[in-house]
């Protein structure tokens, strides 16, 4: 069953990082009819912010906020339209950005947010925060987070390009593959599939167990992967993508998806997630969230259920 057509909410504001998620969505919601809705969050001081109660206290503040941020809105969606979008519908939030899509995107029973990020370092992340982090982490549904730096100079924002599927054979992934060759096949793009192989994991430790011949363990489980990365390809191929080719990288997989991307200079990576609680993903962390972080292309993270 095809994932498209969907319901896309796009998260926007005025940023440069905004006007390149925008023409994403655009060039996504055309290619695969899918419908597109707009959203802005007015930022509210922390006085107001106390729920109703602050709000009647200072309501001519208030007002006057929510009237500026409903002028950006228009704005905002004027510009959709002007560049060839359909705007489906435009909503207007007041509070935290990222809690505020994450609500509506639940309310509108959205199935994909677009948001923008601007690529930073990890000291400028940290010290500055994020939109998209938050919203990736907690959002119920799949997110295409789209890269500042991750653009041509022709400001292609969207595929036809390389796409670079990460695949291990997960759930997650396997729901990552099925947008990832619908995604390939709407936009003529060439699809890529890795599989990032931990050679730690055959590594004995040193001691007097250390056992004999593990260098031929890795060889076999490197010769075993390759086979397999391969015949997913196959596979997908057979599921009607064009140009799909298999690869094996050694390493830890959110490095070695992030060092793939660079070297085929893919327009997209597509990864699985299983939609962990908060308290899971702050003990185990995760491969998505590490690859948002760190890829200098866009990202979709394709969510399943949680777990």
């Amino acid at each position: 069953m095809s994932i498209f057509p969907m319901r896309i909410l796009l998260a926007t504001d005025s940023s440069e990082e905004a006007e390149l998620a925008t023409r994403t969505a655009i060039d996504m919601a055309d290619a695969t009819n899918s419908e597109l809705h707009i959203s802005y969050v007015g930022l509210l001081p922390k006085f107001l912010k106390n729920g109703p109660r602050g709000r009647d206290y200072n309501r001519g503040v208030y007002e006057e906020l929510e009237e500026e941020s409903g002028k950006m809105l228009r704005r905002l969606t004027w510009q959709v339209k002007v560049a060839g979008g359909t705007v489906a519908g435009a909503h207007l939030r007041m509070g935290g950005v990222a809690e505020e899509i994450v609500d509506l995107v639940e309310e509108l029973g959205a199935s994909l947010i677009v948001v923008g990020s601007r690529g930073r370092g990890r000291i400028r992340r940290l010290l500055m925060g994020s939109v998209s982090d938050p919203v990736v982490r907690h959002a119920h549904c799949s997110v295409l987070v789209v890269r500042g730096d991750g653009h041509d100079e022709e400001g292609q924002a969207y595929p036809p390009g390389k796409i670079l599927l990460a695949f291990d054979g997960s759930m997650a992934s396997s729901e990552a593959a099925r947008a990832a060759t619908e995604i390939a096949n709407a936009t003529d793009s060439e699809l890529h599939v890795v599989y990032v192989l931990q050679p730690d994991r055959y590594k004995p430790y040193p001691g007097p167990e250390m056992w004999e011949g593990w260098e031929e363990g890795l060889e076999r489980a490197k010769w075993h992967a390759r086979s397999w990365v391969e015949g997913q390809a196959e596979r997908i191929r057979g599921e009607g993508a064009k140009a799909v080719e298999g690869h094996l990288v050694l390493g830890r997989p959110d490095a070695g998806i992030v060092w793939l991307a660079e070297e085929l200079d893919a327009a997209l990576v597509v990864v699985g997630s299983r939609g962990l609680g908060g308290i899971k993903r702050a003990l185990f962390g995760s491969v998505s969230d590490s690859v948002v972080r760190h890829a200098h292309c866009p990202v979709l993270v394709v969510r399943v259920g949680e777990g």
